[in-house]
C-alpha cells in the first residue's frame, strides 16, 4: 500500500559502504601501521641497560 513506509525491492545499502574484503584490507593496514609505529616507538625512546653475564659451562660440553 502507498503510504505506509514499507519498501519494496532490496534492502537499503548505503552509497558509502564498502565490500567486506576492502573494509578487512583497510584494518589489517591500520592495525599493522599501530604496530609498525608501536616498534619504531621502541626502537627511538627505549635504552637498553647493559650489564655483565658470566654463565658456567659443564666439563662435559668440552669434551665430545
Amino acid at each position: 500500500m502507498p503510504g505506509d513506509g514499507r519498501r519494496s525491492g532490496p534492502p537499503h545499502r548505503s552509497q558509502r559502504s564498502l565490500p567486506s574484503l576492502i573494509r578487512f584490507l583497510v584494518w589489517i593496514g591500520i592495525l599493522g601501521g599501530l604496530g609498525y609505529g608501536a616498534m619504531v616507538a621502541l626502537v627511538t625512546y627505549v635504552e637498553p641497560e647493559q650489564r655483565e653475564m658470566s654463565q658456567t659451562v659443564p666439563a662435559s660440553k668440552f669434551t665430545k
